[in-house]
């Protein structure tokens, strides 16, 4: 049997329309689980909307339109963002769905039977647009006199009747299973950044887990005047999808997840919050949780008011979806912060993608076209020079696929275009061209050798272009049934018909 790989984004708060944010979130996903899959794994995908709390429930009114038409419309927009960056997620779920209202409903019926809820008042500082709570300490205020949460949201005092889990008698826990096991929270100052929330002064605090001051959200079991708090329905959306609360069907396999991909803005909620709601629910909890950064664009915050908010789709019209895939990944280190900017864009295209690998693609398979039949060369004698190619080559699987297990997508990427820098630098000092008139035994097997590069290359790099390797690896003679990384273990036959050639990353020139 295939081992198993679940991995999840987070579901994405339907108050407004997506951006190149939530895309970086999804292609990140994307990568991890096409590598996982060529990698030989049962992988299962989850991504989805948000679509309840008091959050949606005005932006809704705000728009004239009830909650359902509301969140049908802006849900569709991420499944179609989903769909715009070739996203092979496995299931898109939605909190709306009865499913997950029936789940929801179950995991505060377990948290309940197992003691962990309580019914008392809630008193104190909430923030609307992060649908969170926060002590007064916690505040600052601003220049007007007005408090704000430290995300910057506006709070208000919140005073009514509230549903409480008794979050405070798993801190302890919590402390003493992220101390044990070192990579549940990644990068390193997140998992830093949670411990020392844990063991402050204050320490942990039970959670208000109702609301009855609007109404859209999934009913509490056995009191209709609550409806949950956000947060609790939102996090059980991981479970949901794998058929909770019966976890003996054909996808409890896939639990725990192998990892929740989130942004750093909301790790709290998932490496606290949700794993104390597991234990609580005597559930596993998952095995990783990885917060990234966010992105600024030209230098600046991406605001509405600004007017600075960029639709992926438009940068996939623009400059192409492996592009932008290629770049997002490419740009800055996962998990810190990163800017985005057109000519930053650009170069990347230019030099990564035009000047290094497809030129050196164009040159080798154009030579061949030109000068060896079209077909796979001969292979022949190994040199000093063709066992250093063929070393570094042969080490990218695993060494790459160590840097993914750790969502080092830039280190990742790096390694590759190392060894493609390796391979037009063993081109040019190899030089076919001359060795055409002087050994064209030589001569094969040079061009063999980098058409072997140029496989594992292209084959790696699928997760992340995989429109665009798919034509590479058609150039390549390699069979569509053959692009895993076991298949790397066969090599090309020598006498393989290859396609012409036709250049796969042109150079992008802006339009006058």
């Amino acid at each position: 049997m295939k081992p198993t790989y679940y991995l999840t984004t987070p579901i994405f708060y339907v108050n407004g329309a997506p951006h190149i944010g939530h895309a970086y979130t999804m292609i990140a996903a994307d990568v991890l689980a096409r590598w996982k899959r060529l990698a030989g794994y049962d992988v299962f995908f989850l991504t989805g909307t948000d679509e309840h709390g008091q959050k949606v429930e005005k932006a809704a009114a705000d728009a004239g339109k009830d909650p359902q038409t509301f969140t049908d419309e802006v849900s569709a927009i991420f499944a179609d963002i989903a769909r715009r960056m070739n996203i092979t997620n496995d299931q898109f779920i939605r909190t709306t769905e009865p499913r997950h209202k029936a789940a929801s409903q179950a995991i505060w019926k377990q948290l309940e039977a197992n003691g962990h809820i309580y019914l008392g008042g809630y008193e104190g500082w909430y923030a609307v647009r992060d649908e969170s709570f926060y002590d007064e300490a916690e505040l600052v205020t601003n220049a007007q006199g007005q408090k704000l949460a430290p995300t910057g949201a506006p709070v208000e005092y919140v005073t009514e009747p509230s549903y409480f889990f008794r979050m405070s008698s798993f801190g302890e826990r919590l402390i003493a299973h992220i101390e044990a096991n070192p990579d549940f929270i990644g990068p390193r100052e997140r998992r830093n950044e949670v411990l020392g929330f844990l063991k402050s002064p204050e320490g942990l605090k039970d959670l208000s887990i109702s609301r009855t001051s609007f109404r859209w959200g999934v009913p509490v079991p056995g009191d209709d005047a609550h409806v949950m708090y956000v947060w609790l329905d939102a996090l059980t959306n991981y479970i949901t999808a794998i058929g909770y609360p019966d976890m003996t069907g054909p996808l409890a396999k896939f639990w725990p997840a192998d990892l929740h991909l989130v942004g750093k803005d909301i790790l709290r909620f998932h490496a606290v919050i949700w794993p104390a709601m597991l234990l609580a629910a005597d559930l596993p909890l998952p095995k990783r949780v990885f917060a990234h950064g966010w992105w600024t664009v030209e230098g600046e915050k991406m605001s509405k008011s600004v007017g600075n908010v960029i639709d992926p789709r438009e940068l996939a019209d623009a400059f192409g979806v492996d592009p932008l895939r290629f770049f997002l990944l490419r740009e800055t280190t996962f998990g810190t912060d990163g800017d985005f900017s057109r000519a930053s864009l650009i170069r990347r295209m230019n030099v990564e993608l035009a000047n290094d690998l497809g030129n050196l693609a164009q040159r080798t398979l154009s030579f061949i076209a030109k000068n060896a039949g079209g077909v796979m060369p001969k292979r022949g004698e190994t040199t000093p020079e063709d066992a250093t190619l063929a070393a570094h080559r042969d080490a990218l699987v695993a060494s790459v696929g160590a840097a993914i297990d750790r969502q080092a997508f830039h280190e990742a990427l790096e390694t590759i275009w190392v060894v493609i820098r390796s391979g037009n630098a063993y081109i040019d000092q190899q030089a076919p061209w001359t060795l055409k008139k002087a050994d064209l035994v030589r001569m094969e097997a040079v061009l063999a050798n980098l058409l072997d590069l140029l496989r594992v290359v292209s084959t790696l790099l699928q997760p992340f272009m995989p429109e665009s390797m798919a034509k590479m690896l058609d150039q390549l003679g390699v069979p569509a049934d053959a692009r895993d990384f076991a298949s790397l273990a066969t090599p090309i036959a020598e006498g393989t018909a290859l396609p012409p050639p036709a250049g796969v990353f042109p150079r992008f020139v802006e339009a006058a």
